[in-house]
């Protein structure tokens, strides 16, 4: 084992299962990706967004038997099950909380593990492999999700133990702060844009589908906007007593109110990583401070990945 092979259990989130024979159709006029590029060896990152551009939820999507699985943030599924049922009733397609039938596993430097389960997943982005009742699939980064029906949960587990070493989720996320991967919780649900997380670049915005909800505010912004807040990769030393929770905010003294808030957040060493959407001329200042003016002073970081307009619209 190296120190960056490990497993762990994605507690945070939940299944949210949309089936039937309209289930495809039904999401492509509510999601942000593009369900036409999605199939049985590809999965994709999306949003769902109100009519004025705002994420309600963000969540990975594969498609699975009859219809499609979203893996988002647990706090959201029943807020989107609520709503996404007022629009369901028009088609041939029933949603429910598959959370408690699913189990996933993140893996870091764990394709090994994956071949001793009879799965050998390629190295490309958000490719599927199927196999033995188990469903893995690569992100961007290089690691890996492997999900399992949750009666067979418990001897996958013993059998990625066996050659891989079980971390605890915080250092799942903080591998993906590392990758630059936002994602929406319940505390900042319609809080920030699709652009703001940077999830067009990471392909999870469509910007050739067609009609969706929110699509002619995120579309806007795209062409003829001028984005003042977006995704930064930050980091605080010290020790600290407590993680922020996502939506907390950020400062600045380029302003006299808030300058961003926390997307999320995880230990690393003596001090922590977080993901923020911060307003650019506090970023090119330099002086950001988490929680209060005179908050714990961030630094900013680098992210894996540059922000590309013309390449992020052929999507």
């Amino acid at each position: 084992m190296t120190d960056t092979a490990y497993f762990c259990v994605l507690s945070h989130e939940g299944v949210l299962a949309v089936r039937g024979p309209d289930a495809s159709k039904f999401l492509q006029g509510q999601l942000t990706c593009n369900l036409n590029y999605l199939d049985h060896h590809t999965s994709s990152l999306g949003a769902r967004c109100t009519p004025k551009g705002r994420m309600q939820s963000s969540f990975r999507i594969l498609t699975e038997g009859d219809g499609l699985l979203l893996a988002m943030a647990s706090e959201l599924l029943q807020p989107q099950l609520a709503d996404l049922g007022k629009y369901a009733v028009f088609s041939k397609s029933q949603l429910s909380n598959e959370s408690a039938l699913w189990c996933r596993f993140g893996l870091s430097q764990g394709d090994g593990a994956l071949v001793s389960l009879g799965l050998e997943l390629p190295q490309d982005a958000n490719q599927v492999v199927r196999g033995n009742g188990l469903i893995a699939l690569r992100l961007a980064d290089g690691r890996a999700e492997l999900w399992c029906k949750a009666q067979e949960a418990e001897q996958v587990r013993l059998r990625l133990g066996a050659q891989l070493a079980e971390a605890p989720l915080q250092r799942w996320l903080l591998d993906q702060i590392r990758a630059g991967v936002g994602q929406v919780f319940g505390t900042t649900r319609e809080l920030f844009i699709p652009q703001m997380i940077n999830l067009q670049a990471l392909g999870g915005v469509s910007f050739k589908k067609g009609c969706y909800t929110g699509q002619e505010i995120v579309a806007r912004m795209q062409y003829l906007g001028k984005l003042k807040r977006r995704l930064y990769r930050l980091a605080a030393d010290g020790a600290q007593s407590e993680l922020p929770a996502a939506g907390v905010e950020l400062f600045s003294p380029v302003h006299g109110s808030s300058v961003g808030e926390v997307v999320l957040a995880a230990t690393s060493g003596n001090g922590m990583e977080l993901l923020a959407v911060v307003q650019e001329d506090a970023v090119a200042d330099g002086r950001i401070f988490l929680g209060s003016p005179d908050g714990i002073p961030l630094s900013l970081l680098d992210l894996p990945y540059t922000l590309n307009a013309d390449q992020e619209i052929q999507r």
